[in-house]
């Protein structure tokens, strides 16, 4: 059965603490084009039932969504949220049946629309055909924020539910405008969309944009393809190079960060995988080597054990530069600091000295090492900016990426809120969320 081509529904989550914030990114969600608002589960918890009510005192015309991840008393919690101005609540798949069926009573004697997030159900489109026979009025799709980080595709598993049921289907889960067209053209009717808006430094603009998109379906299939065929790397470079090392520390709960080692110059940014090095006092020849093996885009990560004799300095650096080598790290020395500053190939290091010592050729390529305090193995993403270096494990780069991001995302609103008229600690609601 072909879906419905009209007009699809924006809804905007708002995944806050703060009421009062929450009110103010509805209003700029509205304006935007936003169809419904959602009171989010942290929202929820937050403030509890009077959430929703401010939310609709705020928006009489404007249809509020109780996020409440019911998984037990579906009755009651339906009961609750309709009562205090919601028109559609949400539940959990993974509820036993019983409690869906009595959510799903209690939204009719109370006249609002029950949707069901199949979010980490064992078998999604098993659960999907389920819930559209007990009769819900949306099944939405949903790639919880955990795993989003980790690369969970939620439009892939969008148009196997699509393909399956013909109850409308809501969409969540890192939706940003691309997504969202391609989301529309897969057959969702509700896109649900938090952070791309939310914490946005331009809420209405962030809305108008995503909002256009839905409407014109400006990325179909093909171009979702061509997006799909960048690698793995290609994505991880492409978050840290938006990114500062202190959001990546954020992100990895004030870990990975090389001590004592600083740029040479300012307005420096360094992203690449590491090669690693391994030298002793005064031995330059291995570092040097380093640029025959690494290629381009590397970094290569040197352990160069003095701070009185430098292994590196301009010509190396020159070799570098030549062969694309994004830069190089050094818990060490350097030297020609000045022609290297001219040059503006990205060093990081301890110490600057005139001298250099000789090509022995002892140490290691590409060992596990230390460098600034930090183990570095061979393939480990290394990030570098005026703030200096952090090291971030290859097996988790994706993860930690996507997460600076949403660092990144979160600075973005505060500022613009400060900006406006209040202090952080007002923005943040500090006083409120000391611990007692």
């Amino acid at each position: 059965m072909e879906k419905k081509k009209e007009r699809k529904i924006l809804q905007v989550a708002l995944d806050v603490l703060e009421l009062e914030r929450a009110i103010e990114i509805g209003k700029e969600s509205v304006e935007g084009g936003a169809d419904w608002l959602e009171a989010g589960t942290p929202l929820i918890k937050s403030e509890g039932m009077n959430a929703i009510r401010m939310l609709k005192d705020a928006f009489p015309a404007v249809k509020i969504v109780a996020d409440m991840k019911t998984m037990d008393t579906g009755a009651i919690e339906v009961e609750m949220a309709a009562k205090s101005g919601a028109s559609v609540v949400s539940i959990l798949a993974v509820a036993d049946n019983a409690v869906i069926e009595e959510a799903i009573k209690s939204a009719r004697k109370y006249g609002v629309a029950i949707m069901v997030d199949i979010m980490n159900a064992e078998d999604p489109v098993r659960r999907a055909k389920e819930l559209e026979e007990m009769g819900v009025d949306y099944v939405c799709v949903h790639a919880g924020i955990d795993q989003q980080m980790r690369g969970m595709d939620v439009l892939s598993l969008l148009e196997k539910v699509s393909d399956a049921i013909n109850t409308p289907l809501a969409v969540a889960g890192g939706m940003d405008a691309e997504m969202a067209s391609e989301a529309v053209i897969l057959g969702a009717e509700v896109i649900i969309v938090g952070g791309n808006i939310t914490r946005s430094a331009n809420v209405k603009e962030s809305t108008i944009k995503i909002r256009e998109s839905m409407d014109l379906g400006i990325a179909g299939k093909e171009e979702r393809k061509r997006i799909k065929r960048r690698t793995l790397d290609e994505q991880i470079l492409e978050l840290f190079m938006q990114v500062s090392t202190p959001n990546i520390s954020d992100a990895m709960h004030r870990k990975g960060v090389m001590r004592d080692i600083k740029p040479l110059f300012e307005d420096i940014k360094l992203v690449g995988k590491a090669v690693t090095v391994q030298t002793f006092e005064g031995d330059w020849a291995k570092p040097v080597e380093a640029t025959d093996v690494a290629k381009e885009g590397d970094v290569i990560v040197v352990y160069a054990g003095s701070k009185d004799v430098a292994p590196w300095g301009e010509l190396a650096s020159w070799s570098c530069k030549q062969k694309g080598i994004a830069g190089i790290v050094i818990d060490g020395a350097v030297r020609d600091v000045e022609e290297i500053r001219r040059l503006r190939f990205p060093v990081f290091a301890k110490y600057v000295v005139p001298n250099a010592g000789e090509p022995k050729g002892f140490g290691e390529l590409n060992a596990e090492i230390k460098c600034g305090g930090q183990e570095v193995k061979p393939g480990d993403w290394i990030i570098g900016d005026d703030n200096g270096v952090v090291v971030v494990p290859k097996e988790h780069a994706y993860e930690i990426a996507r997460r600076a991001k949403e660092v990144w995302k979160d600075e973005e609103r505060v500022r613009e809120e400060i900006k406006s008229g209040k202090t952080l600690s007002q923005v943040l609601d500090l006083y409120k969320w000391e611990k007692k």
